[in-house]
């Protein structure tokens, strides 16, 4: 799924890095580059963020393990990855009108993670990001043992968090993966 030679991904990022220092105060792209460059499979990984629409940006430093944390940082829920239920057992459970895979079996093959509710909040507080579309989170297993599954998004100037059926799927939900490198 990568798109393009690792140096023209690390060329790609470290634009965005540079045109949205607020993401990320503090962090220098030399550390990063470097970091990114000693771990391979992540710049795949952030490759596939790529390739899928994510626009994926370092939005901090995870202050336990000290990994830079790269997030999908597109306006809108990432275009490739849009149209998909929530899990494996969601999508096995639709009769019919069944999406191509889910969210939780991309973001494994991606190698990433699915954003939770405290990293989504994060990440909105670093832009206005799903203004017209959704993004599925992480969701807790005693609500999906339920068949629910949580997604989030912003209107109205408000980041909600909401729940839906996670066999549902829409054109304008998808959602948001996160790399700690």
């Amino acid at each position: 799924m990568t798109t393009g030679t690792p140096v023209d991904l690390l060329r790609i990022l470290e634009a965005r890095f540079a045109a949205h220092m607020g993401r990320h105060s503090g962090i220098e792209w030399p550390d990063v580059r470097a970091r990114l460059e000693a771990h391979p499979r992540a710049l795949g990984s952030i490759g596939d963020m790529e390739a899928t629409g994510g626009e994926p940006d370092v939005i901090g430093v995870d202050a336990t393990t000290g990994q830079y944390l790269v997030c999908d940082c597109a306006a809108e829920s990432p275009v490739g990855r849009r149209s998909v239920c929530y899990d494996a057992e969601a999508l096995a459970s639709r009769k019919e009108h069944k999406p191509a895979t889910s969210a939780v079996e991309m973001v494994e093959a991606m190698g990433i993670e699915l954003l939770g509710e405290a990293e989504y909040h994060a990440l909105q507080a670093l832009g206005d990001f799903d203004t017209k579309t959704s993004s599925w989170l992480r969701t807790p297993p005693e609500l999906r043992a339920r068949g629910g599954a949580l997604f989030g998004d912003r209107r109205y100037g408000r980041v909600f968090i909401y729940h839906n059926g996670a066999s549902s799927y829409y054109a304008a939900r998808g959602f948001r993966g996160l790399l700690r490198v």
